[in-house]
């Protein structure tokens, strides 16, 4: 008996309802254990119509990633790299950071859930969030505008503020809405950046 799945109708725009039925089963299941019929399913569309768009869920999975990791780092170099104090630039990349996530919780907290599976394959390039903050941490230490110290080392714990808060968030251990909580993560950063 032929599968009735198969036989859907074409879906106008496909991708978007592809996606956000991808974000929540990734979520919820993991990457590995969900599948393109699950996705297919789930979006109200055929697989074919997911293979249209994707190779696969992997790709799927890491083009959701890559949307907003890639953000991120615009958003950093942004904020970071305008004229201003530190505690302004900080607080600037804070908030960004925190409309980013509030804007779209299921996909920010895909990125928060994946980093580990993403990251050690992705080269580092001058554009990615992390080198992007270390850069700029660098020449804010070579400037005198924050203490001396090991920039790579700054990076990760400023980075550690609001990225554990996001999985605390995931977990349901962080009420409201990130942005709440903007003030507190800046007031942190800046006693990291601060720290002699």
């Amino acid at each position: 008996m032929p599968d009735p799945s198969q036989n859907k109708p074409r879906t106008r725009n496909a991708r978007p309802k592809i996606e956000r039925a991808a974000l929540k089963l990734f979520i919820d299941e993991g990457i590995n254990a969900a599948t393109t019929r699950e996705i297919a399913n789930a979006a109200g569309v055929s697989e074919g119509a997911l293979y249209r768009h994707y190779k696969g869920k992997d790709e799927l999975a890491l083009s959701l990633f890559m949307a907003t990791h890639n953000r991120l780092g615009e958003m950093l170099r942004e904020a970071l790299s305008a004229p201003g104090s530190p505690e302004d630039r900080v607080a600037r990349a804070v908030e960004a950071y925190c409309a980013i996530a509030d804007d779209d919780w299921l996909l920010f907290s895909f990125h928060l859930v994946s980093l580990n599976k993403f990251l050690p394959h992705d080269e580092r390039r001058s554009d990615d969030p992390v080198t992007i903050l270390e850069t700029l941490i660098a020449a804010m230490m070579k400037a005198g505008e924050i203490p001396h110290g090991d920039p790579a080392l700054t990076t990760a714990m400023c980075l550690g503020v609001v990225m554990q808060s996001g999985l605390n968030k995931v977990y349901n251990r962080l009420p409201g809405p990130f942005a709440a909580h903007a003030p507190t993560f800046t007031r942190t950063i800046l006693a990291i950046l601060h720290q002699k």
